[in-house]
């Protein structure tokens, strides 16, 4: 499940204690490094993998809703995960207290899965130089006074654009999320990932009528650009247009036809009904759509798929997953012809293939599982106008809100935000309350046109699995599909 990023909203506002500052480094101020590996090994003792996971995480959030500061939070924690991996069954504990006591009892846990042992432990994933993104703490790109500043701004220059503007919300977020990871042959691993986001939304209304717009942006990077004029006037300014479409929409119409989607953030419905479906877990269990597929035509000539984490700045990209396997640029589906999985180290080891850098979890909460990093399809040949007057009579959807998908057969429901009506080829009037029905697996072959102007979305993506929401990307270029079924209230 994708959603769009919305921040942790804490009331009682809490000041960053800046002593937390200092670079997050647990074998020097937590733990004995080799009494630590002694007890990992001492755990994993005859496993297949398992590794310690340790996280330290900060992050704030400030939201202003109709002129005024509603919350302003700021959190900070830390804890490690051990986890002993035999066959298909994983042990796993975890804990917020760093030290030796805590991981005695937490390794006593994860020892359960691992039993009489008899396993062969895997191999190190390889260590990588490449650093994806800057280190430094995004949070303190700006004071504080001064975030609450912008926020004022944003609000006083959306209110100026139209006098129809009679809400403005605007959230800022930023978090650094610091990783050590320690394996039972004694390597050891560290990532440190940025975060920032703001999202802005308006509302107008008109004769009584009211509609709302929203849109974003953010990434791997400090907040300094996204508190640049020209970048949070720009989002504004299409969060109104977005507003403004709608305020003037007419109901969808109903049935099946034809749609063009737009590029950048309808990669969502990829995302929801064929990404998910080519995790490794997913199709080891054979609970996919797509499960023993492999190598046969899945998708329209000319489709192709990636999912790729070592896109620089990208929010849905990573230096090393959270197994320290590093990211990679995965091929999923190439001209049609189904070629990969997203592949973690316990479903990889367990398919017989290398583990593709997507073994991520939420926190050191949380299990790893195999995961979406950026998601998106290439470019084909087909001009975006083109494409658009091709559709005889249907829909050009250019904007999503939520969705679902049934992993096990593809089928999915989603809406759209911002839809045309299109017939002959000339773009109509906007519509409303226009869902899109179908499933991933016929929405693949049914593919006409391909634009060759992808597009990745703005960075304000996160994707739910299993109870445990992380960053992601999606993309793809304007996209013709046939046959699909729309959901409207006009006949």
């Amino acid at each position: 499940m994708l959603r769009l990023g919305s921040a942790q909203q804490i009331e009682s506002p809490k000041m960053p204690d800046r002593q937390t500052d200092a670079p997050f480094r647990p074998f020097e101020t937590h733990l004995d490094e080799a009494a630590a590996l002694r007890i990992l090994r001492d755990a994993t003792a005859g496993a297949d993998d398992g590794e310690l996971f340790l996280e330290r995480r900060r992050s704030e959030a400030i939201v202003l809703d109709d002129r005024r500061i509603k919350t302003a939070s700021y959190d900070a924690s830390e804890g490690f995960g051990l986890r002993a991996v035999r066959g298909e069954v994983a042990g796993y504990a975890h804990a917020t207290e760093i030290s030796e006591k805590a991981m005695l009892r937490a390794a006593e846990t994860a020892r359960l899965a691992v039993g009489d042992g008899g396993g062969v432990m895997a191999p190190s994933p390889k260590g990588t130089n490449v650093r994806l993104y800057t280190d430094a703490d995004p949070m303190g790109d700006a004071v504080f006074a001064a975030k609450i500043d912008i926020l004022k701004e944003i609000d006083a220059y959306a209110r100026a654009l139209d006098p129809r503007v009679i809400q403005v919300s605007a959230t800022l977020s930023a978090g650094l999320q610091e990783v050590e990871i320690l394996r039972p042959e004694g390597l050891r691993l560290s990532d440190i990932r940025p975060m920032a986001r703001l999202n802005v939304s308006v509302v107008v209304e008109e004769q009584g009528k009211r509609e709302q717009g929203g849109t974003g942006g953010g990434g791997r990077h400090g907040l300094a650009q996204l508190l640049e004029p020209a970048f949070w006037q720009a989002q504004l300014r299409e969060a109104l247009r977005i507003a403004l479409v709608n305020l003037h929409a007419e109901p969808a119409p109903a049935g099946m036809m034809d749609v063009v989607l737009g590029p950048g953030w309808p990669g969502i419905l990829l995302h929801e009904a064929i990404g998910h479906g080519l995790e490794g877990d997913f199709n080891r269990k054979k609970t996919s759509a797509f499960a023993g597929l492999m190598g046969q035509r899945i998708a329209s000539k000319g489709v192709t798929v990636l999912d790729d984490g070592t896109i620089p700045n990208r929010r849905g990209s990573l230096s090393i997953d959270d197994e320290g396997t590093p990211s990679a640029r995965n091929v999923l589906i190439e001209d049609g012809i189904l070629v990969g999985y997203m592949q973690d180290r316990q479903n990889a080891r367990l398919m017989g293939v290398a583990a593709t850098g997507n073994g991520r979890r939420e926190s050191f909460a949380h299990i790893p599982m195999p995961r979406m990093t950026n998601t998106y399809m290439l470019s084909g040949q087909d001009s975006p106008e083109s494409i658009v007057a091709s559709l005889k009579d249907g829909i050009y959807a250019v904007g999503f809100g939520g969705g679902q998908v049934d992993i096990t057969n593809g089928k999915f429901v989603f809406s759209c935000t911002e839809a045309y009506r299109v017939k002959n080829g000339v773009i109509g009037a906007p519509v409303k309350g226009a869902t899109l029905i179908g499933d991933g697996a016929t929405a693949l072959k049914h593919i006409r046109a391909i634009g060759n102007d992808m597009q990745m979305d703005p960075g304000i993506g996160s994707c739910g699995k299993a109870g445990q929401f992380v960053p992601v990307g999606v993309g793809q270029p304007t996209l013709l599909i046939g046959g699909l079924t729309v959901g409207g209230s006009a006949g």
